[in-house]
């Protein structure tokens, strides 16, 4: 039987790479974009298995929400056969903290101070979607060397949030080295967020009409070490993972979902690439630089969860390569509008003038007001597709925000992915979807 290729969207359309073999990580490394494929899969469900039976013989059992394979506070209800998973039921709610009821309360210059602790692992691409959507409501444009700062670290948190997802699976399913490996490449990442916005994590630097400040004194030799270290060490993560049995008998088969199933979920993200859906907001809807940049758009076959540990893996590798292409072409000029009705004056000038302290004060005590209208504004985070919908009155304050968490919208199709699969497969399933509770219970 001839296995599937892994493919590629491109902008010439989807292009089919190279069959994967057994043959080890050295092979996978010369292939850009493709990654290692068993030969055979996981057999499907016994289909002599009554998925619907239901009585004495059947047992429910808590998962969470105090287990640490949950990755949060989520409680899973878990009716049992034996150890077969005949259904499931998500239970959310344990963390909710109202934060789009907070940003209504809040000015759209304080609003990022809020949205970027919705997603904690993927603070930037919060900041990054409020922002735009505030910018599309007050119809300004930004200069050249915002969009594409936001573009840059945008995929460098892209490749923290997939670091720390290769940790944690890694960790789930019996690999601590991986952890290990994780958390020290993403400490270089979080280390230059820190150089560049003064925090490792919530940053508020993403505001409407641009970014703080600019990016800091020796900012290119920064990324590209970090370019350069991401891209060598992705192949020691091949070889530790890829082809290690264990780790293929977890992933192989496991939480198994078709494109039909993940599209009438509205899933997004990485877990519907792995069906084969090629649908990237950065290459369908593009915003900020993205149609400037050459970049693939990596698709799976199965739907399953090697498929999504597979996707994860190269989408860091594209947005290395994306990285590198910002690193050559990041224009000069000024790194926010320049509008003094949303623009504070430089931090000097408050010291020399009058005016600008005033113009300053009123800025963040009263901030600015936006004109009447509805705006809905989305991006692709780490996890699939982080929308932000506004309603302004004209005021300094949003009439109403709500925010589309992709984790969300995806924990939807843990149901289906565990059906008829084994507890012990339940806690790699989790794993894959990549939930962050802070974003689901906003």
């Amino acid at each position: 039987m001839t296995e599937p290729d892994f493919v590629a969207e491109t902008d010439e359309g989807t292009q089919k790479l190279a069959p994967r073999s057994q043959t080890g990580a050295e092979e996978l490394r010369r292939e850009v974009g493709a990654v290692l494929r068993r030969p055979e899969s996981h057999p499907p469900p016994d289909a002599s298995l009554d998925l619907e039976r239901t009585g004495d013989d059947t047992m429910i059992i808590n998962m969470g929400p105090q287990h640490p394979s949950t990755h949060g506070v989520l409680r899973l209800m878990m009716e049992l056969d034996g150890e077969t998973v005949l259904r499931t039921k998500p239970i959310i709610g344990y963390l909710h903290t109202g934060m789009e009821k907070t940003g209504e309360e809040l000015t759209y210059q304080q609003g990022a101070t809020n949205v970027t602790r919705m997603d904690y692992l993927s603070p930037l691409s919060n900041e990054l979607v409020f922002a735009m959507a505030v910018e599309a409501l007050l119809g300004v444009e930004l200069p050249p060397r915002a969009v594409w700062m936001r573009m840059l670290l945008a995929e460098l948190q892209r490749v923290s949030s997939h670091l720390m997802w290769l940790a944690t699976n890694g960790m789930d399913v019996g690999s601590t080295t991986m952890m290990i490996f994780g958390f020290r490449e993403r400490e270089m990442v979080l280390a230059f967020f820190e150089k560049t916005t003064g925090l490792r994590m919530n940053h508020n630097f993403i505001r409407p009409g641009g970014t703080a400040a600019d990016l800091p004194d020796g900012w290119e030799d920064d990324v590209e070490l970090i370019c350069d270290t991401v891209s060598e060490r992705l192949g020691d993560y091949d070889e530790l993972l890829t082809g290690q049995p264990i780790f293929r008998e977890r992933m192989e088969g496991v939480g198994s979902i078709s494109a039909d199933e993940a599209m009438a979920l509205s899933v997004t993200g990485p877990i519907l690439r792995s069906t084969g859906v090629a649908w990237d907001l950065r290459r369908t809807m593009p915003y900020l630089a993205y149609d400037q940049v050459d970049f693939d758009v990596i698709i799976g076959t199965y739907g399953d969860n090697f498929d999504r540990y597979a996707i994860r893996l190269n989408e860091i590798r594209e947005s290395v390569r994306m990285i590198r292409q910002v690193l050559e072409r990041m224009p000069l000029g000024d790194y926010r509008v320049q509008d003094k009705k949303i623009t504070p004056p430089p931090r000097a000038r408050i010291d020399e003038s009058m005016e600008a302290l005033i113009h300053h004060f009123k800025l963040f005590t009263e901030g600015f007001k936006v004109p009447e209208g509805e705006v809905y504004v989305a991006v692709e985070s780490p996890r699939g597709e982080l929308g932000c919908y506004l309603v302004s009155d004209g005021s300094g304050k949003p009439y109403r925000m709500h925010i589309r968490a992709p984790s969300f919208v995806n924990l939807q199709a843990l149901p289906v992915m565990m059906r008829g699969g084994l507890v012990a497969d339940a806690v790699a399933t989790i794993s894959s979807v990549d939930p962050v509770m802070g974003e689901v219970d906003r």
